[in-house]
């Protein structure tokens, strides 16, 4: 116990130092280092400084030069708020970051961009059911400037520390500043969009094989399975469509915050975004189709039992009737005190039935 004491001693000193350094007053929040998840500052695309607040790495950045890259996730509107203005954030840009549930936008704000991701991640199942969960969703909200990039993350997915880490790894392409850092970001993600395509393709495939399969047919498929598809996909469309235009303006547009050797790299990321959005246009279609060919399979079954409900009827119908004339006691009847009437009655009564039967099953109605 004396040594952890002696412990805490040793370290009060360095935190109250490092809180009095700081124009950032985390003395305020003190819960804001759960939110900053990293902070360092990047000069000719190498990382020259780390443990910093981010008043400290807009600091060394104003004096020496480079960009700021701070990474944040699910902050709260008083562990953002100093954040904010520090790097001059729009409060209207700085509200839908913290509120998050934001539609994929791109909007320009004086000197700086913000920009919306949402992050689509395949949740694996081992059997595809009614309520399963096909795909998780999260956002990934950047504010860009000339030296500066804040990466502000809602949701479990779409984590960019081994996004950080590659990047390192390119000092050249880091060196570029921001726009790349910005680009890096959008290219993860649609690759991310490409990813969950092709393992959604292959639910919508199992499904389809499902519904055209012969025991499928007999009990009209499982509709339920289907809708849950529809719904996935409708979350996965909703968080590709909106970007189309984004993508389309970083690619085309010149911007200040844009280099023009990165947006060169944006119009790859655009091809790739809009082949996912044809994919995913193209699955609501299909299972359109999968789906009012479930519902006439069951139409078509309805009908078949029908058919067979009639024939069995038309068929008892006829002993019946017959039972029916002779079951009415009056003293004068044809064959009533006939020896054979009785068997003859009865052989009647199953020649026609027989004749009935074989002619729903000749039309194929049992």
């Amino acid at each position: 116990m004396s040594m952890i004491r002696d412990l805490r001693a040793a370290v009060r000193p360095a935190l109250r130092r490092t809180r009095t350094t700081s124009n950032y007053d985390t003395t305020r929040d003190p819960s804001v280092s759960t939110a900053v998840i990293d902070c360092a500052v990047y000069r000719e695309g190498r990382r020259v400084s780390d443990h910093l607040s981010p008043a400290e790495a807009m600091k060394r950045v104003r004096a020496e030069g480079g960009f700021a890259w701070i990474g944040l996730h699910e902050p709260t509107e008083r562990e953002f708020s100093g954040i904010a203005q520090e790097f001059g954030l729009h409060p209207l840009a700085v509200e839908d970051a913290v509120q998050a549930h934001q539609r994929p936008k791109l909007e320009r704000y004086d000197d700086s961009l913000f920009t919306v991701f949402k992050t689509i991640h395949y949740v694996d199942h081992a059997e595809l059911t009614a309520t399963s969960e096909v795909v998780e969703t999260g956002e990934v909200m950047c504010f860009t400037g000339r030296n500066f990039i804040v990466t502000v993350r809602h949701g479990g997915q779409g984590s960019l520390r081994a996004l950080r880490h590659r990047l390192q790894q390119d000092p050249e392409l880091l060196a570029k500043g921001p726009s790349a850092v910005l680009h890096a970001i959008a290219d993860q993600v649609v690759d991310g969009y490409l990813a969950v395509a092709d393992a959604l393709q292959d639910d919508i495939d199992e499904v389809e094989i499902d519904v055209f399969s012969a025991a499928s047919s007999r009990r009209g498929g499982d509709a339920g399975r289907i809708y849950q598809l529809k719904r996935e996909v409708l979350e996965f469309k909703r968080a590709v469509s909106p970007l189309l235009r984004p993508m389309q303006l970083l690619s085309e547009r010149p911007m200040r915050v844009v280099e023009p050797d990165i947006q060169k790299y944006f119009r790859d990321v655009a091809d790739h975004l809009a082949r996912v959005s044809e994919q995913v246009l193209a699955f609501d279609d299909l299972l359109n189709s999968i789906l009012q060919a479930n519902l006439a399979q069951a139409t078509v079954a309805q009908n078949e039992d029908m058919r067979k409900i009639t024939s069995w009827a038309a068929i008892f119908a006829v002993p019946t009737m017959i039972a029916g004339i002779y079951g009415m006691n009056f003293d004068y009847m044809p064959e009533l005190r006939w020896r054979f009437g009785y068997p003859a009655v009865l052989l009647v009564t199953v020649g026609i039935c027989f004749v009935i039967h074989r002619g729903f099953k000749r039309n194929g109605w049992l």
